[in-house]
C-alpha cells in the first residue's frame, strides 16, 4: 500500500512537466498522511489539467458515513474496474497525486524501519488516483482522493509488496480522458524511472513530524 508521501518540489516543477500549477503558495510537505490535503491534478473545464488540493480517503457519492474514506487511501489496480467503492470513479473522475517520493516500512526485529522510495534521477511522480465528490446531509461537498497501488517492481520490491501505478507525464491527458480501457493500458504499459530507497527515521511514523530531515537517510534503526 501507498500510506505516507512527501510533496516538496516547487510549483515551477509542477508547471514544467504538467503544464498547470497548484492552487496557493508552495506547500513543501514531508510526510502527507491520510485525511489530509493532497496535491492533485484532474482533468479542467478547458480540456487541460488543473491542480487542486483534495482530502486522501476516497468517500463514494453513495457512502452514507464519510469514515469509509479512511478505509479507501488505496485502491489495487487489478479491481479497480469493478469494485463498487471505484468503479464509477475509474470510469469518469480519475487523477494522478503528486509526490517527490513515498514510505513503505520494512519489518525488522527490532521493529519496521521506514524507506523513502523516489526516483533514483529525483524529480516528480505523478502517482495514477481516482477522485470523488460526496454530499454531507447538510449540504456540503466533500472532494477526496485514492492513490491507485500495483504490485511493486525493480527496487520497490525489496522493501515492500505493492507500490503507486505511475502515469509518465506524457501520457497524463490519456490517463485523464481516454476510455477507461484505453487509459489503464497506456500507464499499466509505460517504462517509467528507476527507483532508489533510503532508511530514514522512525519519526515519519508519526504524522505529527513534517520536515526535510524525514527524507535524509539514516543508518537502520
Amino acid at each position: 500500500m501507498c500510506g505516507r508521501f512527501a510533496f516538496y518540489s516547487p510549483h515551477e516543477a509542477v508547471r514544467a512537466l504538467f503544464g498547470t500549477v497548484l492552487p496557493g503558495p508552495p506547500r513543501p510537505r514531508y510526510n502527507l498522511a491520510p485525511t489530509q490535503a493532497v496535491p492533485v491534478l484532474r482533468a479542467g473545464a478547458d480540456g487541460g489539467a488543473e491542480g487542486v488540493w483534495l482530502r486522501w480517503g476516497l468517500i463514494p457519492g453513495w457512502a452514507k458515513d464519510p469514515a469509509i474514506g479512511n478505509r479507501l487511501i488505496n485502491a489495487r489496480v487489478e479491481t479497480v474496474a469493478v469494485k463498487p467503492a471505484f468503479r464509477g470513479a475509474f470510469r469518469h473522475r480519475r487523477c494522478v497525486v503528486l509526490a517527490d517520493g513515498f514510505y513503505e516500512w520494512q519489518p525488522r526485529p527490532g521493529g519496521k524501519q521506514p524507506y523513502f522510495i523516489a526516483p533514483a534521477g529525483g524529480g516528480l511522480l505523478a502517482m495514477a488516483g481516482l477522485w470523488e465528490h460526496w454530499q454531507a446531509p447538510d449540504g456540503a461537498t466533500l472532494e477526496t482522493c485514492t492513490i491507485i497501488t500495483t504490485a511493486a517492481t525493480g527496487v520497490p520490491a525489496t522493501v515492500h509488496d505493492r507500490m503507486p501505478l505511475v502515469v509518465p507525464p506524457a501520457l497524463l491527458a490519456t490517463w485523464l480522458a481516454a476510455a477507461p480501457a484505453t487509459a489503464l493500458a497506456a500507464i499499466t504499459g509505460a517504462r517509467t524511472a528507476e527507483f532508489a530507497a533510503v532508511p530514514v527515521s522512525r519519526a515519519v511514523n508519526d504524522p505529527h513530524h513534517d520536515g526535510p530531515e524525514l527524507v535524509r537517510p539514516v543508518g537502520p534503526e
